[in-house]
Parts: C-alpha cells; structure tokens; sequence
C-alpha cells in the first residue's frame, strides 16, 4: 500500500522559513518522479514542485528562486525547503507519487504577521 506521510508545517511570519519532509513507504520510491502540490483555503490544487528520480527539479514560478525541492532516495524521503516565505504561499501542502492525486493528510503552512 502506496503511503505518504507529510509534516514540517507551521506558523511562520513572511520572509521566514519552513522545511516540509515526505515519508514515502510501500513502493520503490527511487523509481518515481515525485511532486509537491497546494491548496489554498477556497482553492484548488496547485502544483508547486517536482523532481524526477535521477533528481532533475521543476519549479512553479511563484516559488522559483525561493523554495528547493529535494530528494533522499536511502531514506524513501521527499523535502521542500521554503524561503522567503509570503502569505500567498499559505496553503496545506502535499506530496504525491508522480502525476496522483494527494493520499495523504497533508501540513498545514500558514504564513502570517
């Protein structure tokens, strides 16, 4: 059974920083592309970040030059390094197994003075 298990999330004032971490379990997680997604309150999905199993990365460009995506295929687990965070960027967060659907509970980001 595919699980997927985010945390990292928070409260943080603008500018600040957060890490969001994946826990990936019941595939060989080396072999897929992995994606970060968001969904603002009243809002749909919104892709943010992805990276491939060889550790190629794409980023939506409202996070380009502030957010790093990142891998750690020994410990089956995804990150997401947030910088210079902004209120839009409040939202919870998901990770998915390539192009799916989130399974997971997601972490709630709310970034807020």
């Amino acid at each position: 059974e595919v699980q997927l298990v985010e945390s990292g999330g928070g409260l943080v004032q603008p500018g600040g920083s957060l890490r969001l971490s994946c826990a990936a379990s019941g595939f060989i997680f080396s072999w897929y592309d992995m994606r970060w997604v968001r969904q603002a309150p009243g809002k749909g999905l919104e892709w943010v970040s992805s990276i491939s199993g060889g550790g190629g990365t794409f980023y939506a460009n409202s996070v380009k030059g502030r957010f790093t995506i990142s891998r750690d295929n020994a410990k089956n687990t995804l990150y997401l390094e947030m910088n210079n965070l902004k209120p839009e960027d409040t939202a919870v967060y998901y990770c998915t197994r390539g192009g799916s659907d989130p399974s997971g509970q997601g972490t709630q980001v709310t970034v807020s003075s």
